[in-house]
């Protein structure tokens, strides 16, 4: 499901950038470490700020980025046009990266989810993807927006997200064994379980 105007905007802003460098990459990195040298895959990269991160401060030598939005992959190619040697570019399904870039079973070290899966209708086979690329000893490193965030005003008013089978913080989790992730207590919530923050391993 592609954003509507007013996430776009937000998703793009300076405020969404400084959070994503000092807050969130760094709680990720606290749960889940780095992944230096390794070959990763972004699901919903937007603009490809996210995916500058992955490369800058986790130390991934090459990312494989998807986007549902062409108009977003085409501003993450004028963003990361620097590291374009080190960055694969898709428009397509964070469902399906075989249709994608060709991912087999196991093609990357580690997946990041900076807030896509929530957009996602069927959640469940994303992950199920999320568990087919990863190898055994494999991570997940995810930052989500949870059914008890978009059931609040502010979220219905301003932006278009997905009414039905959106997750809470306990489902998600819940999901991730059944997909063949495991997270033990690797996650924490913030703003009263609006936010969902973690890192599984392929087992």
């Amino acid at each position: 499901m592609l954003m509507n105007r007013m996430e776009t905007l937000v998703v793009n802003s300076a405020i969404r950038r400084v959070l994503q460098r000092w807050y969130e990459a760094p709680l990720l990195m606290k749960l889940g470490g780095r992944t230096p040298g390794g070959r990763v895959v972004e699901i919903g990269c937007g603009s490809g700020y996210g995916t500058k991160l992955v490369l800058d401060k986790f130390g991934a030598v090459r990312v494989d980025a998807v986007d549902l939005d062409p108009a977003m992959i085409r501003r993450a190619r004028q963003r990361l046009a620097r590291q374009a040697g080190r960055v694969r570019l898709a428009v397509g399904d964070a469902t399906d990266l075989r249709a994608a870039f060709g991912a087999e079973d196991g093609d990357y070290d580690a997946v990041f989810d900076f807030g896509i899966i929530h957009h996602i209708p069927d959640w469940r086979a994303a992950l199920r993807e999320v568990g087919r690329v990863l190898p055994v000893g494999g991570r997940f490193f995810f930052e989500e927006v949870t059914a008890t965030a978009l059931a609040r005003p502010f979220f219905r008013v301003l932006f278009d997200h997905l009414k039905k089978d959106r997750f809470t913080a306990g489902e998600f989790l819940a999901e991730l064994p059944r997909q063949g992730l495991r997270v033990d207590d690797r996650w924490v919530t913030r703003i009263g379980g609006d936010y969902l923050f973690g890192v599984a391993w392929r087992v």
